[in-house]
């Protein structure tokens, strides 16, 4: 584990010819552990030689440098796979105790895969020989051994039970690949997550025939102990139904890891169950795994953020508790210096109420009422922006609070506010941790763009004379500061715009192509000039203009091009659009959790697309404000099967799909 003792090898020995490099000096310390497995419970345990082994092995994959000479090697892995694969061939391994060698080599090989270095080893060095005869990488050999003793089907173990325990190691092997894109990647054909979720159904209702069936929880099957009294063979059964059933349950969950795994686990119709079974472990504070340090919030934000997802968090009450706690710190401060408990904010149903509620308290604080209603008042205003910086990111948000707060205004005003003679309007700004995040947020808000077209100021104070060398935005248009060079027009933007406006028409011109039916749309300038745009694309029209005329690819007045093309849009999607009936708006009502109105969910369906044409707008600035050019691009492009991932609107309420 020492570099300069890994430099003493090859190591001469007596009775063998050759030196012994250290490639080899592991393999033996392995099939040490194989013949001598047994742990032994007497107070000489460390001196086992399968404990000193395993303690080897475990410090060699702490450490990197360590474990890539001396593990992350293909003779080492081929050991530890060795008696796997002669199992799978219907075999019986030379092994002094199955089900402990076993154990030891999942876990070495769990250890092993928790690494980027070690992970690749084990996805893609095809250097191992399948029962088939075919060369195969390690990952193959490990998911088709859990396959089969999930399944049962090991010719080998059909004397006798194996133990729950080997399965749950070589499951949590597969864990350390699956939760990784590339790993899942791999593992996929072999549907892993389908065998697990089936061995965890046939333990549930393995489970049921103990005790009554309204028993619903694992937990609740377990009698509860009598002091004094044995355990009885019911009790004992019962109770390793139920770990079995938590470590199914637990990496069945560990799917969510990846946006990949996450459809998987929704398909296996166990989301709910894994998502109350992570609540549960999240109330008790306990570690996801004894190969991961930090909690569940990966998880949780994967889950959330998909609608089956969001579902399973609020039945399971991880969505109350998370905000509680938040406002609980917020506003409560430390057990041991509480003194008032403020009221929290009703979380059934969580509804547009609440949103209304939070962006109310903690975002939208315009009076010194609602001041005087909080505890802690930067603290928690402070939190309400910040959640409002990550809100804004996405534009489609960003529009739909802007046309129901009218925030640019609101934080324009809270800047203007901030002097040291507010009454008079007058005197120096006040910087704070609220001016700073307010800037902020303006900036983001106003200029569109990337990192190479705008400068975001930061978000802390700077240590020096001058902490914060920023403007404070408190009009429009911004300064200079926040605006990088205006990139210059080149003669290539055009050339994209005609090879763009050639493939769409080659492409459309196609019916082997074309996925949708053709477009027949002729309809006049002044029949669609009396439609009406609503506030949210107002908005979008704002933004998109101003980015337009930045990139300098619009003219002053291309404002009413811009509408006519968007009023164009909307009048030939409605030609496209399915009448949903009132009895389906009512079976949508039922099923929603936001308690909209029966009106306003028939108005979503049956009316037009509720946010701003992007993509249109988009179309719009690539061919430099022509409407003509735009809609006729949009007319064909509405044909191809692209349309129905890139232009959100096409899709809305389509007789199409």
């Amino acid at each position: 584990m020492y570099t300069n003792g890994r430099k003493l090898f090859p190591i001469k020995v007596k009775k063998r010819r050759d030196p012994v490099p250290l490639t080899d000096f592991v393999v033996i310390l392995i099939n040490i552990m194989y013949q001598h497995p047994k742990v032994e419970t007497t107070h000489t345990d460390s001196l086992s030689p399968t404990n000193l082994v395993m303690e080897v092995l475990k410090t060699l994959c702490d450490r990197t440098e360590c474990a890539v000479e001396c593990l992350y090697q293909i003779p080492v892995i081929e050991t530890l796979l060795t008696p796997i694969i002669t199992l799978l061939k219907g075999k019986p391994a030379k092994l002094n105790s199955l089900e402990s060698a076993l154990t030891h080599v999942a876990d070495t090989l769990a250890r092993i895969a928790t690494t980027e270095r070690g992970l690749s080893l084990l996805l893609y060095d095809r250097n191992l020989v399948s029962v088939e005869g075919e060369s195969i990488s390690a990952a193959h050999v490990i998911v088709q051994f859990t396959q089969r003793l999930l399944a049962k089907e090991l010719h080998v173990f059909h004397e006798r039970e194996m133990s729950p325990a080997v399965s749950g190691a070589f499951i949590f092997v597969c864990r350390q690949m699956y939760n990784t894109c590339e790993g899942l990647q791999v593992l996929r054909p072999y549907s892993l997550h389908e065998c697990i979720a089936k061995a965890w159904r046939t333990k549930t209702s393995m489970a049921t025939h103990f005790l009554p069936p309204q028993t619903s929880s694992v937990s609740e099957r377990v009698p509860t102990p009598v002091p004094g009294a044995p355990p009885t063979l019911v009790s004992q059964e019962l109770q390793s139904m139920e770990a079995w059933e938590e470590v199914l349950l637990d990496n069945l969950l560990n799917f969510a890891a990846t946006p990949k795994g996450l459809l998987l686990l929704q398909q296996t119709g166990a989301i709910n169950e894994c998502v109350t079974y992570m609540f549960s472990r999240f109330t008790k504070k306990l570690q996801v795994s004894r190969c991961e340090k930090f909690g569940y919030g990966v998880m949780v934000t994967q889950v959330a953020a998909t609608a089956p997802g969001i579902v399973a968090l609020q039945s399971s009450g991880f969505v109350q508790t998370i905000v509680v706690e938040l406002w609980t710190a917020l506003e409560c401060g430390r057990e041991d210096v509480r003194m008032v408990h403020p009221k929290s904010t009703p979380m059934d149903p969580i509804d547009r109420s609440c949103i209304k509620d939070l962006m109310d308290r903690l975002i939208v604080i315009n009076s010194d009422a609602k001041i005087h209603s909080l505890f802690n008042y930067e603290q928690s205003h402070t939190f309400g922006l910040r959640l409002l910086s990550v809100l804004c990111c996405n534009l489609d948000t960003f529009l739909l609070l802007e046309s129901q707060y009218n925030l640019t205004e609101l934080l324009l005003q809270a800047q203007k506010d901030n002097v040291t003679e507010p009454t008079s309007g007058e005197g120096e700004f006040i910087i704070d941790g609220l001016s700073v995040e307010r800037n902020h947020i303006l900036v983001r808000i106003c200029a569109v763009g990337g990192p190479s077209e705008r400068r975001l100021p930061p978000r802390a104070l700077q240590k020096g004379e001058d902490p914060y060398p920023w403007p404070v935005v408190c009009m429009f248009p911004l300064p200079k500061d926040y605006i990088l060079n205006v990139p210059k027009t080149l003669r290539t933007k055009q050339v994209l715009t005609d090879l763009l406006e050639m493939v769409v028409l080659h492409l459309s011109s196609s019916s082997t192509d074309c996925f949708f039916p053709p477009a027949e749309y002729k309809v006049g300038d002044h029949s669609v000039k009396t439609r009406s745009l609503t506030s949210v694309e107002q908005i979008g029209v704002g933004i998109s203009l101003r980015y337009g005329k930045f990139l300098k690819l619009l003219r002053e007045d291309s404002e009413q091009d811009l509408c006519l093309l968007l009023k164009h849009c909307q009048e030939f999607l409605s030609q496209q659009q399915v009448k949903v009936p009132c009895d389906i708006c009512i079976l949508l009502l039922t099923r929603t959790m936001t308690g909209d109105s029966l009106t306003q969910v028939s108005a979503y369906f049956q009316g037009g697309y509720p946010g701003h044409d992007w993509f249109a707008s988009t179309v719009f600035l690539f061919m430099h404000g022509d409407v003509g050019r735009s809609l006729s691009l949009l007319l064909r492009f509405s044909r191809l099967l692209p349309s129905a991932f890139l232009w959100p609107p096409r899709l809305h309420s389509s007789v199409s799909f």
